[in-house]
C-alpha cells in the first residue's frame, strides 16, 4: 500500500496488515512522524510531538504482535499499535500538557488521565498532543500562545474548536484517531469543519478525570476519527458500559429507522450551502430506509443562554481556585480573559435557573423521542462551513450573526441535555468545504448513533481528501 494511501487507511485495515505481517507498528509510526514533520508546519495541528515515546510504544506493540514464538504473542485488540493523538488539555505522564495556555506552558503531569491509561492498556501509540483553543474556551483554535491551527481543506480558514488540532491532524492523515473534549460542541464543530467524524458521548459514559475542566457540568470527553467504525473502536476502551450492555460498534444493520426533524430553532439560521447539502443527506438516508417525522422540541431556544449561565461561572470558578485568575490575568488571551470576567458577573439566581432549565430540557428531549417513536434527531452540525479567522460575523438571509454563536448554536442542546451526539461528513459546499450531519439520541444510545452514522456512510462515501502536498 502506498504511503499516502496508508496514511488514510482505516484502523481495521491497518490491523489486518499488522496481523498479516505486511506492516509493522514501528514502520507505521515512522510514516506518521514523517508526515507530521512535513505537514505540521502548514497546519500547526500539534503542540508537542512525542516522537521518542511513540517509537518506544510502537516497538513494544511490534514485539507483542509480531513475536515469532506463538506463545510469546500478545494481541491487545484492534487499537494495538495504532498511532493516535490527544488534545492538549488531557493529562499525559511525562509529556507536557499545556491546555493551549501560557499559564501551563511547561506543565508536565505526574500521571495519565483516565482515558489515556485506558488507551495505553489497549496498546495505542501516542504520537503527541494537539493544539486547541486556549483552555478549550473557544471555537476557532486561533491560539495566540502556540499559533493558530489551519484547516487542511483551506489553510486560510479555521478548523473549528476547541479540538481544532485533533480534527485538522485527522483530516490531513497525521494520525488514525484522536481524543478531544466537548463543552458546547468542541468535538463536533471541528469534526464538521474538517470533514471527520466526532462523537460526544452521553453523561457519565467516558471518564473526565485528568482532563483540565472548562465546565464540570457540561464537559465531555470523546473520540474523533475519519469513519464511524474507527470512532467505535476508539470509544470501546474508554467507554463505561452498564452491565450486560454490548460494546459500541458500527454494524450498519439498522432498518426501519425513524429520525426526528425539529420544527423549532435548528433550521432558523442556516446558510444556503449547508441547507442544500443537508437536504441531499436526508434523501440518502431515505434511500437507505430511514423514515422522518417533524417534531416539536420545546425549550430548545433557551439552551444557548442556559449553557452560558452554567459554563461561564463554572469556568471562572476553576481558574480562581487554581490561583490563575485574576492573579495572572495578563497571561490569558483577550477572548478567554473576557469570558472569565463575564463569569464573575453571573448571579446565583441566573446559575440556578439555568440548572433548572437544564433538567427541564433534558426531560423534554427524552419525552420527544419516546412519544414520537424516534430513534434519534437529525440536524446540521453547524449552520455554516469553515469561516476565515477575520470573519467575526456572517450574513445569513439578510441578517448578521456572530460567527462564534453560529458555530455553537446547534451543538449546545446535546451538552445541556447530557445526551450523546455524533457529527458525520455529509458533503461539500460549492467552495469545497466540508459540511457535517449531526445525530442526537437518548442516554446510553451511543451504539445506536454509531450504527446510524455507519448506515449513512454506506450511502455516502466521503472519499475526498484535502490537498496539502
Amino acid at each position: 500500500m502506498a504511503d499516502d494511501k496508508l496514511a488514510f487507511a482505516s484502523i481495521a485495515e491497518i490491523g489486518r496488515l499488522f496481523r498479516a505481517r505486511k506492516l509493522s507498528p514501528v514502520e507505521l509510526t515512522k510514516l506518521q512522524l514523517e508526515r507530521i514533520e512535513r505537514l505540521n508546519p502548514k497546519l500547526n495541528a500539534f503542540i508537542t510531538v512525542a516522537a521518542d515515546g511513540a517509537l518506544k510504544e510502537a516497538a513494544t506493540a511490534e514485539s507483542e504482535l509480531c513475536a515469532r514464538r506463538k506463545g510469546s504473542r500478545r494481541d491487545r485488540g484492534p487499537l494495538h499499535g495504532i498511532p493516535v493523538s490527544l488534545k492538549d488539555n488531557i493529562y499525559t505522564k511525562d509529556i507536557r500538557t499545556t491546555g493551549g495556555s501560557h499559564v501551563l506552558r511547561d506543565f508536565v503531569p505526574l500521571h495519565d488521565a483516565a482515558v489515556v491509561s485506558a488507551l495505553k492498556k489497549a496498546g495505542t501509540v501516542i504520537l503527541g498532543k494537539t493544539n486547541l483553543h486556549e483552555f478549550a474556551y473557544g471555537v476557532t483554535t486561533q491560539n495566540p500562545h502556540f499559533g493558530p491551527v489551519h484547516n487542511p481543506w483551506d489553510l486560510t480558514r479555521i478548523p473549528g474548536g476547541s479540538s481544532g488540532g485533533s480534527a485538522a491532524a485527522l483530516a490531513a492523515g497525521l494520525c488514525y484517531g484522536s481524543i478531544g473534549t466537548d463543552t458546547g460542541g468542541s468535538i463536533r464543530i471541528p469534526a464538521s469543519l474538517c470533514g471527520v467524524v466526532g462523537l460526544k458521548p452521553g453523561l457519565g459514559r467516558v471518564r473526565t478525570e485528568g482532563v483540565i475542566p472548562l465546565s464540570i457540568t457540561l464537559d465531555f470527553v470523546g473520540p474523533l476519527a475519519r469513519t464511524a467504525g474507527d470512532v467505535a473502536l476508539l470509544l470501546d476502551p474508554i467507554f463505561i458500559r452498564a452491565k450486560r450492555e454490548k460494546k459500541p460498534s458500527a454494524s450498519a444493520k439498522l432498518r426501519g429507522l425513524t429520525l426526528g426533524i425539529p420544527k423549532e430553532f435548528f433550521f432558523d439560521v442556516v446558510n444556503d450551502d449547508v441547507e442544500a447539502v443537508f437536504e441531499t443527506a436526508l434523501r440518502l438516508l431515505k434511500k437507505s430506509g430511514a423514515k422522518f417525522k417533524f417534531v416539536s422540541l420545546p425549550g430548545v431556544g433557551e439552551t444557548e443562554m442556559a449553557g452560558n449561565h452554567i459554563a461561564w461561572p463554572e469556568a471562572t470558578l476553576y481558574h480562581q481556585q487554581a490561583g490563575w485568575f485574576p492573579a495572572r490575568a495578563e497571561e490569558y488571551s483577550e477572548d478567554v480573559r473576557t469570558r472569565l470576567e463575564v463569569g464573575t458577573r453571573v448571579t446565583a439566581i441566573d446559575y440556578l435557573r439555568a440548572r433548572e432549565l437544564r433538567e427541564k430540557f433534558t426531560a423534554e428531549f427524552h419525552a420527544t423521542l419516546e412519544h414520537n417513536g424516534l430513534d434519534a434527531l437529525v440536524v446540521p452540525t453547524t449552520p455554516i462551513a469553515a469561516p476565515r479567522p477575520d470573519e467575526e460575523s456572517v450574513l445569513i438571509k439578510g441578517v448578521t450573526h456572530s460567527t462564534r454563536a453560529l458555530l455553537l448554536r446547534l451543538n449546545r442542546p446535546a451538552n445541556l441535555a447530557g445526551v450523546p451526539s455524533i457529527s458525520v461528513p455529509c458533503g461539500l459546499t460549492r467552495e469545497g468545504l466540508p459540511v457535517g450531519l449531526q445525530f442526537m439520541a437518548g442516554w446510553t444510545d451511543e451504539p445506536l448513533l454509531l450504527n446510524v452514522a455507519r448506515l449513512f456512510e454506506r450511502e455516502y462515501s466521503f472519499s475526498v481528501r484535502p490537498q496539502l502536498d
